[in-house]
C-alpha cells in the first residue's frame, strides 16, 4: 500500500444551477499521472455542491489509512472544510449570521470523512496551458459528467476526458458556466467597462473597470459571449 497518495477532484455547473457533474482522480507514483478517475452527474445542481460532491467521493474512494494530499482549485470547497467548518461546528452549524449552512448535509459528511485521517488541501489555479496536470484531468471529467450526465471513470473503462474548454489554446469554444456577480447592461454587440467585479460564464473571474461584453449567461468577457449560444 502507498504510503502517501497525490489526488484532485473538481465540480462543474453548466449554468449555477443547472446540469452538474463531479469527479475525482488520484496519481501514479509519478504524482502527476492519473492512475484511476471516477465522474458522475448531479442532475441539476449549483457548482458548490458540485465541488463539495466531488471531494466526498474522493475521500470515499480513498484508504483512510494513507496520507493524502488533495489538489482543488475551489476555494470555496476547500475554505469550508478547512477555514470555517470549525466555527460553524461550534454555532450548531450556523453561519457567523445566524444563518443555516449552506450545503450542511455535504459539510456535515465530509468532516466524518476527514476525522483521523491526515489530509492535506492544495489550492491550484484553474484553467491554465502549465496548470496542475491532476486538476486538469478532474475538471475536464467534471466538465464532460455535467454534459453528458453519465458516470465514467477507469473502472468502467471509459476514454480519458476530452480537453478542457476553458483551458487557454484549447481550440474549443467556452463552456463551464457560473453565477454572475457583476456587470450592467448594454447590447450585445458591444463592450463596456465592468462596475463591479464578477464572474463569467466561463468560471473565471473579471475585475471591476475590465473590459465585459453581454453573452448567453448574463455578462463576461468579450471572447466568451457567443459561448453556449
Amino acid at each position: 500500500m502507498r504510503e502517501r497518495v497525490v489526488a484532485a477532484c473538481d465540480g462543474a455547473s453548466k449554468g449555477n444551477p443547472g446540469p452538474a457533474g463531479w469527479a475525482w482522480v488520484v496519481s501514479a507514483e509519478d504524482e502527476r499521472t492519473p492512475a484511476r478517475w471516477e465522474a458522475g452527474p448531479l442532475g441539476r445542481a449549483t457548482n458548490n455542491v458540485a465541488e463539495l460532491t466531488a471531494l466526498e467521493r474522493l475521500l470515499s474512494s480513498v484508504d483512510p489509512s494513507v496520507e493524502l494530499e488533495i489538489r482543488m482549485d475551489s476555494q470555496y470547497a476547500m475554505k469550508a472544510v478547512t477555514t470555517w467548518l470549525p466555527g460553524w461546528k461550534r454555532n450548531g452549524w450556523k453561519t457567523s449570521g445566524g444563518k443555516p449552512v449552506a450545503n450542511q448535509e455535504l459539510v456535515v459528511g465530509i468532516d466524518a470523512l476527514l476525522e483521523g485521517r491526515s489530509v492535506e488541501f492544495r489550492y491550484v489555479p484553474a484553467h491554465q496551458v502549465d496548470g496542475d496536470p491532476l486538476n486538469d484531468f478532474a475538471d475536464r471529467a467534471a466538465s464532460q459528467a455535467a454534459v453528458v450526465q453519465q458516470p465514467a471513470g477507469s473502472e468502467l473503462g471509459s476514454p480519458v476526458p476530452p480537453p478542457s474548454p476553458d483551458t487557454p489554446g484549447s481550440g474549443a469554444p467556452r463552456k463551464k458556466t457560473a453565477r454572475r456577480t457583476g456587470g450592467a447592461s448594454s447590447s450585445s454587440a458591444r463592450t463596456i467597462k465592468a462596475k463591479f467585479p464578477g464572474r463569467c460564464l466561463c468560471g473565471r473571474s473579471y475585475a471591476a473597470g475590465e473590459s465585459i461584453a453581454k453573452n448567453a449567461q448574463g455578462w463576461g468577457h468579450p471572447e466568451c459571449r457567443t459561448a453556449g449560444a
